[in-house]
């Protein structure tokens, strides 16, 4: 049977930040810092520039972007909400970085947790705290995904920020073809489990040609079983899915990594 892990609640506590309050969300105890440097700009929800000349893009979430001519569906408010929030949490601030897996994105950014220096406020935490991001953990950087998990479904509940969005929805299983080409979060219950020919399988319909299925590269599986996870053990079991949505033979979601399935029961 699959070990799966056991998440730990969070405890939030609040600080006061003049006339506001501000929650103080703390780094999890397996990420170190190894770096400090001060924020001169924020580029986005995101992205944000330090004095060293380094560009920073925040690792293991996403924020919502702006889209060109999508205004009334809200997203470039939204957009813009989340780079004041971060703004507000780390201009003109000293920050402490954490990285991990690989440090740079194609871009050429650095990617890390990022820890307001003077009151180690995890600014990952604080921004899914606030429904302005969501957990995007890769397979080269899943540091505290599952501590981020917790602090989105808190949010997610409460309807903040991104999760009043239509368009942020978790989608049924029934519904995953709503969301083609996007990367979306999924649920329902996995009706089968297979590895065939080396590829696990998640069916969670009863025709594997037109249903959503999460497909597990043989390369992938090993990160599963590493974890003490057989592809077997999702079966029945009532999941959460994110990832990008493709079509292939249906709706499916490739898995390279555990922290991209919840198991909810």
């Amino acid at each position: 049977m699959a070990r799966f892990a056991v998440v730990f609640l969070l405890i939030l506590t609040v600080t006061a930040a003049g006339a506001a309050s501000e929650p103080v969300v703390p780094l999890p105890a397996g990420l170190a810092l190894d770096t400090k440097a001060k924020v001169v700009e924020v580029i986005d929800g995101s992205t944000v520039m330090l004095d060293d000349g380094e560009t920073v893009r925040l690792a293991g979430i996403e924020t919502p972007k702006h889209i060109t001519g999508d205004a009334a569906s809200g997203m470039e408010l939204l957009a813009e909400t989340a780079r004041q929030r971060l703004a507000r949490l780390v201009q003109g601030r000293r920050v402490g970085l954490a990285v991990g897996g690989t440090p740079r994105d194609r871009y050429g950014r650095l990617r890390a947790h990022m820890v307001r220096s003077d009151d180690g406020t995890w600014i990952q935490g604080a921004l899914l705290a606030a429904g302005l991001a969501r957990v995007h953990s890769l397979v080269d950087d899943r540091a505290a995904a599952a501590e981020m998990h917790v602090i989105e479904r808190r949010a997610r509940a409460a309807g903040l920020g991104i999760w009043s969005q239509p368009r942020y929805r978790v989608r049924t299983a029934d519904q995953a073809d709503d969301g083609l080409h996007n990367f979306q979060l999924v649920e329902g219950r996995v009706r089968a489990a297979a590895v065939v020919r080396g590829r696990g399988y998640l069916n969670f319909g009863d025709d594997w040609r037109q249903d959503f299925t999460v497909s597990i590269a043989p390369r992938d599986r090993r990160r599963f079983e590493t974890a003490d996870i057989a592809i077997e053990d999702y079966e029945g079991r009532l999941v959460r899915v994110r990832g990008w949505v493709h079509s292939f033979n249906g709706p499916m979601i490739e898995a390279t990594h555990p922290e991209q399935i919840e198991v909810l029961e």
